[in-house]
């Protein structure tokens, strides 16, 4: 949570989590999702931040494993490999959040409505033409950076296009190509 001690980070085993921040009255800001092997609160575990800076709520059953600091440095100093593969990780993680940065003051809120749709279709996949991640359209409106009637009006619109599909709260993207030309000259080449 938000502001309590951070003695270490988490890994999700198993599940489906947002990390969310706390701004202006109250309102969440979802800054990215976690899934399977995906870490969460990584100033947790280093760095000079005594209180975790944001907070995760799981959005399914969620297995999570937790290192304590303490343990992850004698594991990397242990190990320089692994020392290694983290700081590529962290690297990684600060390149997208500045490409998620630019995006958010760029793009109109139908590009990133569509940009947040791409992006959940690529980070936790389909089944059967819909997203493998249930979410509220407020959850979308949270992570957008809009409103939930913004959502609701663009998701509608961007339906009776064509371009995706709804069956309740799931979603699925009918027509890539065209979501994609809409964004396309956001498309930055440091984006993964």
């Amino acid at each position: 949570m938000e502001g309590t001690p951070a003695h270490g980070l988490f890994f999700a085993f198993k599940g489906k989590v947002k990390v969310l921040k706390t701004g202006a009255n109250d309102r969440e800001q979802i800054v990215r999702f976690a899934k399977d092997g995906d870490i969460i609160g990584h100033r947790g575990g280093f760095g000079s931040s005594q209180y975790y800076s944001i907070s995760a709520q799981a959005l399914e059953n969620t297995t999570l494993c937790y290192f304590a600091k303490e343990d992850l440095k004698n594991i990397l100093l242990t190990i320089p490999g692994l020392a290694f593969e983290f700081m590529l990780f962290y690297s990684d993680e600060l390149s997208e959040s500045e490409t998620r940065v630019r995006k958010l003051t760029q793009m109109n809120v139908r590009e990133r409505v569509i940009d947040s749709l791409l992006h959940m279709e690529k980070k936790f996949g389909t089944s059967d033409g819909l997203l493998n991640i249930t979410l509220s359209r407020k959850e979308y409106a949270d992570y957008s950076g809009t409103t939930e009637e913004q959502v609701i009006r663009t998701l509608s619109s961007l339906k009776k296009e064509q371009r995706i599909l709804a069956e309740g709260r799931r979603l699925g993207i009918l027509s890539h190509d065209a979501l994609n030309a809409e964004i396309s000259k956001h498309t930055f080449s440091l984006e993964s």
